[in-house]
C-alpha cells in the first residue's frame, strides 16, 4: 500500500586469482550465426521444466534447479482482494484469472506474482476455515502457475481490518474477520484530521489497539470459546498452506516460490521501554519463527518465508522513518527472504518533492535494501512499489516508476553506470503494485454502504495504481508506457550477475526519458545502439551448470532486428534456439517464453568455465548494423569489460 510507502542450493564460488575474459575466436568476430527465423523450436528446450521452475535461496540470491541465479519480476494480484464485491478473491471467476495471467505474461514478461489472500474470508468464524474460499483462491492461483508464473501468496492486511470501519467512514481497511473485531470491543474508529488513509496506522486508536492485540496474542471471548487472536491467524495460515500443498499438482507446487506471512507489519503501539528495533527482535521475529514452523508442518519445508520488517524502516520521510530492517535477526539462513516495500511519499505528497524524479533518484534508498540483503545474507524482494496514475501528483508517475525500475536493475545512476559498472550491484526481484483488470470498473459498496458504491480506480481509499485495465471489448491493456513495464531483464543467469542496466527510453508524455547514455569512449557502441533501447549484462560463470543465461526480450523487440554484441559473438536477428543434446547450435539465440506462444527470451550459451567474465549488449536499434560495426563494438566492449574491475 502506498502510505509511505527451499533450503539453499550451494554452488561453486569463482576460483581465486585474476578473472579472465573468454577469448573470442576470429570466426565469431563477425556473426555468431546467420540471422535466423524467430520461430520457436518444435520442442521446449532441455533446460525448461521442473528444474527451471524449482527455486531455492542461496545466500543473497535465488537459484533454480540448474543452479542459475534467478530474478523475479511481476505484479501484485491484486488489490481486488481487499474488496467485498468478489468475496475477498482477486478475480470474479477463474476464467478472469486465466485472462489476467495470459495478459500479464504476454504484455510484460512477468515471471512472478504476489498473490493476495484474505484472512476475513478464509476464517469467517472462529476455528472454521472456509474451504469454499480456499478452493476458489486455489483455482485462481493455478491460472498463474499454469501460465509459467511463480507465485508467493500473501495474507494481506491494511489498517488491520475493514470491519473496524463504520459504513459512513472516509476510510476502509482489510484483514481480520468480523468475529475478531466483535470480540475485541474496540473504540469507534476515527483518524481525526487525516489527509491520507495511511495516517490511520498511527492516529486511529481502534486500528492501533487492534494491531497491538494481535501482536500480544490477546485472548478473545467468542461464541466458540476463548481464542487467542494470533494463534487463530497462524492456524488458518497453516490450514491454507496445507490445502494448497494438497490441491496443487507437483508441477504447480514447484512454481510456488514461498509465502509472505503478513503485509506491512507494525506494532500498533509500543510497550513502555520498547522501540521499533526491540519490537522487531522480541515480537515480530518470534512471529515469523512460528509462521515458519507452520510452513514446515504444512509441507512447505523447501520454500522460504518472504518476511517483511517494520513497515516504516525505509520511509523516505524523516519524520516517518523508524529504525529497523530486521537488524537483530542475525543471519536467518535459507528459510527466509528479506521482503520490503517502497513508495516515494515525498513524491506522493506533492509537497516534499515538487518536481519529477530524475536519473539516480532512488539509488540510495534501493541501495539500502541491497545492503540489508548483504548483512542478512538473504535475497531481497521489493514486493510493493508504484505511484498513483490519477490525482494531483500523477504527472510524476512516468519518472517515479522509471526511477524505481532503474534502481531495481542497478544501484548506480545512468550517468555513472559505464564508468563504475563493477559497483552496479545485484539485480533486485520485485512485484509492482498492482495488476487489477477491473480497474475503473468496480462496484464496491464501501464498508457495506450501498449508498456509497465505488467504481473508479482501485475502489479503495481513493487509490489508482493498477498497471492494467480491460477495454470495452474485454481486452486487457496497459495503462502505463509499455516500454516502462515490458522490460529486458535477466530471468536466469548461469553464474553471478556483476552488472546490469536497461535504457528503456520510456516516455513522459511526448518526452523520451534517456537516463543512460553511451559514453564518448565507446563510439561504435553508441553508433550501434543509436536512439533505440538497449540493455547490458555482465556476468561471471561459475562452471556449475550447462544451462544457458536467459533474458526477457520485450514484446516489441523485433527478433529479426535485435542486435546482440557479446564475447560469445555478434548477431543481428538471432536464430531460434536448437541444440544437440545440451550443446547449443548457436551461442546467441531466441526461444519462446515458457507458458506463452509469442513472448520471447534471449538465450546465451556460454562454456561452463568457472571464473570467466561474459558480457552481452542487447539493442533494438533503428537499423541493422553491419558486421564491421558489430565487430568494432565488440572490441570496445571487450576492452571496457577487461578494464572495469570485475
Amino acid at each position: 500500500m502506498p502510505t509511505h510507502q527451499t533450503r539453499g542450493i550451494r554452488i561453486g564460488r569463482p576460483r581465486p586469482g585474476r578473472t579472465r575474459l573468454l577469448g573470442v575466436a576470429a570466426a565469431l568476430l563477425a556473426a555468431a550465426a546467420a540471422p535466423g527465423t524467430p520461430a520457436a523450436a518444435a520442442e521446449a528446450p532441455w533446460f525448461d521444466g521442473r528444474a527451471a521452475d524449482r527455486m531455492a535461496v542461496d545466500g543473497t540470491r535465488f537459484t533454480d534447479g540448474h543452479g542459475r541465479e534467478v530474478v523475479l519480476r511481476g505484479f501484485n494480484v491484486s488489490g481486488e482482494t481487499k474488496l467485498e464485491e468478489n468475496g475477498g478473491l482477486p478475480f470474479a471467476t477463474t476464467a478472469d484469472a486465466r485472462t489476467s495471467a495470459a495478459a500479464m505474461r504476454n504484455l510484460t514478461g512477468a515471471n512472478a506474482v504476489r498473490f493476495l489472500l484474505s484472512w476475513a474470508h478464509a476464517e469467517p468464524e472462529p476455528g472454521r476455515v472456509d474451504t469454499g474460499y480456499l478452493e476458489k483462491a486455489t483455482a485462481q492461483m493455478k491460472a498463474f502457475l499454469d501460465a509459467g508464473i511463480r507465485v508467493f501468496p500473501d495474507f494481506h492486511q491494511d489498517l488491520y481490518s475493514g470491519r473496524l470501519f463504520d459504513k459512513d467512514s472516509w476510510y476502509s481497511g482489510d484483514g481480520a474477520p468480523q468475529w475478531v473485531i466483535d470480540a475485541g470491543g474496540y473504540p469507534k474508529e476515527s483518524c481525526g484530521i487525516c489527509v491520507h488513509w495511511g495516517q490511520n496506522i498511527t492516529q486511529n486508536q481502534a486500528v492501533r489497539d487492534a494491531t497491538r492485540d494481535f501482536w500480544r496474542n490477546r485472548a478473545l471471548t467468542t461464541g466458540a470459546g476463548t481464542v487467542r487472536v494470533q494463534d487463530a491467524f497462524l492456524a488458518t495460515a497453516g490450514t491454507t498452506m496445507t490445502y494448497l500443498a494438497r490441491h496443487l499438482t507437483d508441477e504447480q507446487f514447484t512454481r510456488v516460490a514461498g509465502f509472505d506471512p503478513l503485509n506491512e507489519p507494525y506494532a500498533g503501539a509500543y510497550d513502555d521501554g520498547q522501540n521499533s528495533r526491540t519490537w522487531e527482535k522480541s515480537v515480530l521475529w518470534p512471529f515469523y519463527e512460528k509462521f515458519r514452523a507452520r510452513m514446515d508442518a504444512a509441507g512447505w519445508q523447501d520454500k522460504p518465508a518472504f518476511v517483511e520488517p517494520n513497515m516504516f524502516w525505509n520511509s523516505n520521510l524523516d519524520f516517518q522513518r523508524q529504525e529497523g530492517g530486521l537488524l537483530d535477526a542475525g543471519k536467518p539462513g535459507p528459510d527466509y527472504v528479506f521482503n520490503t516495500h517502497y513508495y516515494d511519499q515525498k513524491a506522493i505528497s506533492g509537497i516534499f518533492m515538487p518536481g519529477k524524479a530524475a536519473d539516480g533518484q532512488y539509488a540510495g534508498d534501493f541501495g539500502a535494501l541491497r545492503d540489508r540483503s548483504t548483512a542478512l545474507d538473504l535475497p531481497a524482494v521489493m514486493s510493493e512499489f508504484g505511484h498513483p496514475l490519477t490525482g494531483f501528483t500523477s504527472d510524476k508517475a512516468p519518472t517515479v516508476v522509471k526511477g524505481m525500475y532503474q534502481a531495481l536493475d542497478s544501484r548506480l545512476p545512468g550517468a555513472t553506470w559505464w564508468t563504475r559498472p563493477a559497483a552496479s550491484g545485484a539485480v533486485l526481484s520485485s512485484t509492482q503494485w498492482q495488476w487489477d483488470i477491473y480497474s475503473g470498473r468496480h462496484h464496491e459498496a464501501m464498508n457495506g454502504n450501498t449508498g456509497k458504491v465505488l467504481t473508479e480506480g482501485d475502489a479503495w481509499n481513493g487509490e489508482d495504481l493498477s498497471a492494467v485495465r480491460l477495454d470495452d471489448s474485454g481486452n486487457a491493456g496497459l495503462r502505463q508506457d509499455a516500454r516502462l513495464l515490458d522490460r529486458l531483464y535477466p530471468r536466469a543467469v548461469a553464474g553471478r550477475t556483476l552488472a546490469f542496466t536497461f535504457e528503456d527510453r520510456s516516455r513522459d508524455g511526448a518526452t523520451t526519458l534517456s537516463w543512460n547514455r553511451i559514453p564518448g569512449s565507446l563510439p561504435n557502441v553508441a553508433e550501434l545502439t543509436g536512439s533505440g533501447r538497449y540493455g547490458m549484462l555482465v556476468w561471471r560463470s561459475d562452471g556449475g551448470t550447462e544451462a544457458p543465461t536467459e533474458l526477457r526480450l520485450p514484446r516489441d523487440f523485433d527478433p529479426a532486428r535485435t542486435t546482440v554484441v557479446s564475447d560469445l559473438g555478434t548477431v543481428t536477428g538471432p536464430p531460434a534456439y536448437t541444440a544437440h543434446g545440451h550443446t547449443a547450435d548457436h551461442p546467441i539465440a531466441t526461444a519462446a517464453e515458457p507458458g506463452v506462444t509469442d513472448a520471447r527470451r534471449l538465450v546465451l550459451s556460454a562454456p561452463a568455465d568457472a571464473g570467466t567474465v561474459h558480457y552481452a549488449l542487447i539493442a533494438d536499434g533503428t537499423a541493422a548494423p553491419s558486421a564491421e560495426l558489430r565487430a568494432a563494438a565488440q572490441r570496445e566492449l571487450t576492452a571496457w569489460a577487461a578494464d572495469a574491475g570485475f
